[in-house]
């Protein structure tokens, strides 16, 4: 039965206000849940904070002590045993008692200075620390830790009143080459009993370099590898200071340079023509190669030798330039060849850079690192090599004929348990040293001769 058209459009208007008011309930539950899971995230997220907090002052002697004050008065009350009462109240006292020792995050105001941060490998590098108490309050005995590398100091702070501080001379040992981060340095206030601690960081670092040991080499010391500046080469310019022969003149050709004897014997303009002189550029190779040295000694031997290399080439002026293969990553092992260039300005800088090298597993052998030096470089006269005892002669000589025949080449093997001896190796010069200081005195025998 067919109602009337009035019904109908009731009927129709009563069905979409029921429908809107489903939708509006629907959404409003909606945004419900949402609030909900809003307000359910951040206060989970400030549990996991207070967690965090909790966990990194409770140390595991306050742990154990809250653990016997929760079971104990709960256990002991609940079954009437003095016994665990007893245990639980002094454990609650305890914590108690140590919540003084915590009530300051950063206690202290901390000044630390590095007398030198550069230093040689053997030595110590001196530092002093002030830890100054600048609050109100009297500051409660702590420890100051100071990382040094791997390693920690701990320097212990006695209770300080307003306004005073308290001053520490400290020694750090630099046994092996390297760079050193010093810091952050941070305060730690604990109670007595180490059941609670607190840290405060200052974010402030030092670097220290520790500088291989070097040997001083003589200025003329290298004058066995006839390195004379001027010595001509293959290549002919138009200009230099050795004279090579008289050409016709072309087109281009300056004007100083003509010859006017030979031109008026032969009736035709003459210039001269000279041979480019030799630049004094030296490289010096170091091999990285962990398996190309019987031990870490031997590798430290061999930064010192360059550094005692280099230290010589900067002093005489010339352009000194050290270059160390790449650690190559091992999926591009078979198709990579890197090296690394290592500022030289000046002997400092030269330090700095030596005192940071390491040798790796997986790089280029010596005679690649050589090879890319020359194409760097291609002014080089004076080549070192530089290499470790178990490199074999057939390497070594690889490595040297990576140089063009004119470059004077030497390599300097560092053999802890074998003899200093000079020798040659095809056109190359090999000086074998167990200690630092042979190598200074074979230049010298070499440089005499």
């Amino acid at each position: 039965m067919t109602g009337s058209p009035s019904t109908l459009t009731r009927e129709a208007t009563s069905t979409q206000a029921s429908g809107r008011t489903r939708m509006t309930q629907t959404r409003g539950t909606t945004v419900i849940a949402m609030r909900g899971v809003s307000v359910w995230h951040r206060i989970s997220q400030r549990m996991v904070q207070a967690w965090h907090r909790v966990r990194g002052v409770v140390r595991p002697g306050g742990w154990l002590a809250l653990i016997a004050a929760t079971v104990g008065l709960g256990v002991g009350i609940r079954f009437g045993i003095a016994e665990l009462v007893a245990a639980g109240v002094l454990a609650g006292v305890l914590l108690l008692l140590a919540l003084p020792f915590l009530l300051r995050a950063r206690p202290y105001e901390v000044d630390f200075e590095l007398a030198h941060d550069r230093v040689v490998a053997g030595s110590s590098a001196r530092a002093r620390i002030t830890v100054r108490n600048d609050a109100v309050a009297v500051a409660l005995p702590g420890t100051v830790d100071i990382p040094v590398g791997a390693g920690l100091i701990d320097i212990a702070v006695p209770l300080l009143r307003r306004g005073t501080s308290h001053e520490e001379a400290i020694e750090i040992p630099a046994p092996r080459r390297g760079v050193v981060t010093i810091g952050p340095i941070s305060s730690v206030r604990g109670d007595p009993l180490g059941l609670l601690r607190r840290e405060a960081t200052w974010a402030q670092t030092h670097t220290l370099y520790i500088h291989p040991r070097t040997t001083s080499i003589p200025p003329t010391s290298a004058g066995f590898i006839r390195d004379l500046d001027g010595r001509p080469s293959p290549v002919l310019v138009d200009a230099d200071i050795s004279f090579h022969a008289i050409r016709e003149y072309v087109p281009g050709d300056a004007q100083r340079h003509v010859h006017w004897k030979s031109t008026a014997k032969t009736g035709t303009l003459m210039v001269r023509q000279y041979e480019q002189s030799r630049r004094s550029r030296m490289v010096i190779a170091i091999d990285t190669d962990h398996h190309s040295f019987r031990d870490d000694e031997e590798f430290e031997l061999a930064v010192s030798v360059a550094a005692s290399l280099g230290i010589r080439g900067v002093r005489d002026g010339r352009n000194v330039q050290v270059v160390v293969g790449e650690e190559i990553p091992e999926f591009a092992r078979s198709r990579v060849r890197s090296i690394r260039d290592l500022p030289t300005m000046t002997e400092r800088i030269l330090m700095d850079a030596l005192a940071g090298i390491e040798s790796h597993d997986a790089v280029n052998p010596l005679a690649e690192v050589a090879a890319l030096a020359v194409e760097a470089h291609s002014d080089v006269s004076l080549a070192f090599l530089v290499g470790g005892s178990t490199m074999t002669a057939a390497a070594l000589q690889r490595a040297a004929l990576a140089f063009p025949p004119h470059v004077g080449v030497a390599a300097v093997i560092c053999d802890l348990e074998g003899e200093p001896r000079l020798r040659r190796l095809g056109e190359a010069t090999v000086i074998s040293i167990g200690v630092l200081d042979d190598l200074r005195q074979i230049l010298l025998r070499g440089a005499q001769s």
